[in-house]
């Protein structure tokens, strides 16, 4: 207890929630007024008799007044405390309205979810992580943006989006973010391809000097392979999507380099062949990104939890 506490004086400096009770305590003492009752009062608010006491004792130190009369009949307010409820009354009125505002503006966020992503997570993740969101939060209407990693970084800092996934070895600057995935980049060709006849797996060195079938520059597929390579042949041909790069090298027109995640129906179909590379790891994270210091909530944050489950 503070020495002003203990001379029965109320601070009059401080911030005013030092100086006016919390709503908890307002509450209280609209129903005590309303009941007639501390009992009462305590079972309606779900605490005990003891705890809505001091409660009770504490709001009148606060405030340097009695409000309550306590008798074996009953608990009956004081005429400062009549006055307090008067007043107690049009604060929790207008709690009561800021919380409304506040729902319909909860509302209003999660009524949609705007998400931009990389093309083999928006091609090959995304739809089953969408459709559990969907289960969830059948009211949320989704928009998806599908691009390469600089694009998902623009979209988000422009705040075109509200969540965004990744797939390049850093992190775009002003971006936060998480793991949520690992994947692997595989060199595959179609069937016909010399490549797909070797005995031995293909060098880096040969790997790098060879024209490839490549995603465009800011591409992550293409910043993972650049950096593990330290370098590479001028493509072969360049594309903007994960699904145009398969559908090139399983007409032949040359190898790629593609995820895991894209290419395993054409393996097992044998319409592609995976070509075994040494002295090169191709491994890359997954990630989920968004503004600094702005960590996903609403849907947003529900379908980062469903990435990671």
């Amino acid at each position: 207890m503070s020495r002003t506490e203990e001379q029965g004086e109320v601070p009059t400096g401080g911030s005013l929630a030092h100086r006016v009770p919390d709503l908890g305590a307002l509450e209280l003492l609209l129903a005590v007024a309303r009941l007639g009752s501390l009992g009462g009062a305590a079972r309606e608010l779900g605490i005990t008799q003891p705890a809505a006491s001091s409660r009770i004792r504490s709001m009148e130190r606060q405030l340097g007044v009695a409000l309550v009369d306590r008798s074996p009949r009953g608990s009956r307010l004081t005429d400062a405390g009549a006055l307090v409820t008067d007043w107690a009354r049009r604060i929790v009125e207008a709690a009561e309205a800021f919380d409304v505002g506040a729902q319909a503006l909860r509302d209003r966020r999660d009524s949609r979810l705007r998400v931009a992503a990389s093309m083999t997570i928006a091609e090959y993740l995304l739809p089953g992580w969408l459709l559990a969101l969907r289960a969830q939060r059948p009211d949320t209407a989704v928009s998806l943006l599908a691009g390469n990693s600089t694009v998902v970084a623009e979209r988000l800092l422009s705040d075109e989006a509200d969540v965004g996934f990744v797939e390049g070895l850093t992190v775009p600057k002003g971006l936060d973010s998480v793991v949520i995935a690992h994947d692997r980049l595989i060199v595959v060709t179609a069937p016909a391809h010399p490549w797909a006849r070797r005995r031995r797996p293909l060098a880096a060195g040969e790997l790098a000097s060879t024209p490839l079938i490549l995603r465009e520059k800011g591409s992550g597929t293409r910043q993972v392979l650049d950096a593990a390579l330290g370098g590479l042949a001028r493509p072969l041909i360049e594309l903007s999507s994960t699904t145009a790069v398969k559908a090139a090298a399983v007409s032949g027109a040359g190898p790629a380099v593609l995820s895991e995640l894209a290419v395993g129906e054409e393996l097992a179909m044998r319409r592609l062949v995976r070509v075994p590379v040494e002295g090169v790891a191709l491994a890359r994270d997954l990630r989920a990104v968004w503004p600094t210091g702005h960590r996903p909530t609403g849907p947003a944050r529900d379908l980062l939890s469903l990435t990671r489950g």
